[in-house]
């Protein structure tokens, strides 16, 4: 006889923390300083003017003013050109 009762393994019942990545404020929308404008993994987004990256890749505004997005042509280190997004707080 057993002496405890079977007990059915459960692999799939845990789930990991929401990370809340993404764009905060928007193009146009006003931002004060210490304000977040991108939660990212990595820089898919640089940092323009009035924008510094914190050491998670988030992007937050040192001044206030409005938050503009734009494209930049940048070069490689293979010489390859590619587009990145900018973001601006003007």
């Amino acid at each position: 006889m057993a002496s405890t009762k079977a007990g059915g393994s459960a692999k799939n019942l845990t789930d990991s923390n929401a990370q809340y990545l993404g764009v905060k404020l928007s193009d146009g929308s006003t931002a004060k300083p210490g304000a977040i404008i991108v939660r990212q993994r990595g820089t898919k987004i640089e940092a323009g003017k009035n924008v510094r990256v914190g050491k998670d890749h988030t992007l937050y505004s040192v001044a206030a003013g409005r938050v503009a997005y734009r494209t930049m042509r940048k070069t490689t280190f293979t010489g390859h050109t590619k587009m990145k997004k900018v973001v601006d707080v003007v």
